[in-house]
């Protein structure tokens, strides 16, 4: 397909289509990562945490079809996306000794990229499909959804600051992600088919569960961590 073929154009638009509706998440996990940050920093989290997942999912993409292939990936996927949900639900210490600023942007942006890497694994595919082997196609129709991700991860920040429970509401998503990954498996997944059709859904509800109850005790013990801290520095004789 060439720039004048009107096939290259309905291919292109179902790019950025699949993208509207596939980066939903992604932006969940961006805004989630840096919504601890100060604004300037929230910015750049934003932005250098985007550019580099797109770029990592254009590689992604390219791959995709043969890496779906390979038995445990999703399951291994589906194990780190529940830790990285458990961990977005726990507050971070502020004033943390010898944490600058510049570390916590960096490990804003690392969880961004290990958790759009495994979210990806499935979302790849509608892409590279709409491209139809084009990588002209594949990476104009991702770079352009660049500002889409940035937009909505920009949004939920805002949101995050006036409702506090879209943070557990997107912990919870990431987990019903991981729920579907893990029984859709190539390891597992005619067996589930076959004999367990109901985990299909099962599974997702579990996932988000187990993140939202998890990450609420690690939560309520730093916490409470926080608190005997405090008091022991109020009043050092105790």
């Amino acid at each position: 397909m060439t720039v004048g073929d009107p096939a290259f154009w309905v291919a292109l638009l179902q790019i950025i289509g699949v993208n509207i509706v596939l980066s939903g998440d992604n932006a969940v996990v961006i805004a989630l990562a840096a919504r601890s940050l100060p604004p300037k920093q929230q910015k750049a989290a934003i932005l250098w945490g985007s550019g580099a997942a797109v770029i990592m999912r254009i590689i992604l993409t390219i791959v995709a079809v043969e890496m779906l292939k390979l038995p445990y990936l999703k399951l291994i996927g589906a194990v780190l996306l529940l830790w990285i949900a458990v961990k977005l639900l726990i507050p971070e210490e502020e004033g943390e000794e010898g944490i600058s600023t510049s570390d916590n942007l960096i490990a804003a942006i690392k969880t961004i990229l290990i958790a759009d890497l495994v979210m990806s694994l499935d979302n790849v595919i509608g892409v590279a499909a709409a491209a139809k082997g084009s990588l002209t196609l594949l990476i104009l129709g991702l770079a352009i959804s660049i500002p889409l991700v940035v937009f909505g991860s920009t949004l939920l920040l805002k949101l995050m600051g006036r409702f506090p429970i879209i943070i557990t509401i997107g912990a919870a998503l990431l987990g019903w992600v991981a729920g579907e990954m893990a029984v859709t498996d190539p390891l597992i997944r005619d067996w589930v088919d076959a004999n367990m059709h109901w985990l299909h859904w099962v599974a997702p509800a579990a996932g988000a569960v187990l993140v939202v109850v998890t990450g609420k005790w690690f939560a309520s013990r730093a916490e409470s961590h926080k608190d005997v801290v405090d008091l022991v520095h109020e009043d050092p004789k105790t």
